[in-house]
C-alpha cells in the first residue's frame, strides 16, 4: 500500500524465493525494497506508455546481479536497453551499477519476451524490429548480453504507425 509506483502501462518488479519484494520498476525508475528510488536508479530509458517498458532478470549464475530491460514506447529512438542492478549495494538495498542504459538497438516494438534456454540457466530474450518482420533473440549468459541476435524473419511487417508497434 505504500508502493511510489504510478504508471500509464507497463512496469515490473521482483521478489526473493521467500515472496519478499527487492525491488520494482516503471522502466524509468527503479525503486528498492522500502520504496525509495534506487541508487543510480533514475533515468531509465523505457517509457510509462511502452506495453512492456521494463522486465527483469537474472544474470545467470549470480544471486545478486539483474537485468532490466527496457524498451521506449511507439518505436521511439531510445528502443531496446539494459541496466544491471546489483543487490549487494547500498546496505543490500541495491543500486543501477554503471551498467546503465546500454542500448542493443533501437528503433524495436513495445513487447519482449523472455524464456529460459533448455540448459535451464540462461535465457532468451525475443523483440522485434520496427518496419520488417524480424524477431531479434539474444542470449543472456553468465557472461551477459550477446548482443549479436539471431534474427528470424516471421509473419507480417510491423510499422511505426498505429498501435501495431503495442507488440
Amino acid at each position: 500500500t505504500d508502493g511510489q509506483l504510478s504508471t500509464n502501462e507497463g512496469c515490473a518488479s521482483l521478489s526473493n524465493s521467500n515472496g519478499d519484494l527487492l525491488f520494482y520498476t516503471d522502466g524509468v525508475t527503479i525503486w528498492n525494497k522500502n520504496h525509495q528510488v534506487m541508487l543510480n536508479g533514475t533515468g531509465l530509458m523505457g517509457h510509462s506508455s511502452s506495453t512492456q517498458s521494463a522486465t527483469i532478470v537474472p544474470k545467470p549464475g549470480s544471486s545478486s546481479l539483474f537485468y532490466v530491460f527496457t524498451l521506449d514506447y511507439e518505436a521511439h529512438p531510445n528502443g531496446f536497453r539494459y541496466s544491471v542492478v546489483d543487490m549487494t549495494l547500498d546496505s543490500a538495498n541495491g543500486a543501477v551499477t554503471t551498467k546503465k542504459n546500454i542500448l542493443v538497438y533501437t528503433p524495436t516494438i513495445e513487447s519482449i519476451g523472455i524464456t529460459k534456454h533448455s540448459n535451464n540457466i540462461d535465457y532468451w530474450i525475443v523483440t522485434h524490429g520496427v518496419n520488417n518482420n524480424n524477431f531479434n533473440v539474444h542470449l543472456l549468459t553468465s557472461s551477459g548480453l550477446n548482443t549479436t541476435p539471431i534474427v528470424t524473419a516471421l509473419g507480417p511487417v510491423i510499422s511505426s504507425t498505429g498501435f501495431s508497434e503495442a507488440g
